[in-house]
């Protein structure tokens, strides 16, 4: 089972300013521990949560699932499987 990871960037091109790392092994159960920024900002974007814990779950799954970029905010997160 792949860990999720969410690295958020306040600059774009710089590094992340907050890396959220969730164990594959954990990831059903801690899905409720994502920060609740990044949880709205998943929902807004139409990101489900409940199929990204089912996508983890498959081993041939694997790297960068989505990336959303606020490019008004020079924002962005990038949501992997690793």
């Amino acid at each position: 089972m792949a860990d999720l990871k969410i690295r958020m960037f306040k600059d774009l091109g710089g590094p992340p300013s907050t890396t959220v790392t969730i164990p594959g092994g954990v990831l059903r159960i801690a899905a409720n521990l994502i920060p609740n920024r990044a949880a709205a900002k998943l929902e807004q974007e139409g990101i489900n949560l409940d199929e990204l814990v089912r996508l983890s779950e498959n081993p041939d799954a694997q790297g960068t699932l989505v990336t959303i970029e606020d490019h008004e905010k020079g924002e962005q997160i990038v949501i992997s499987l690793e």
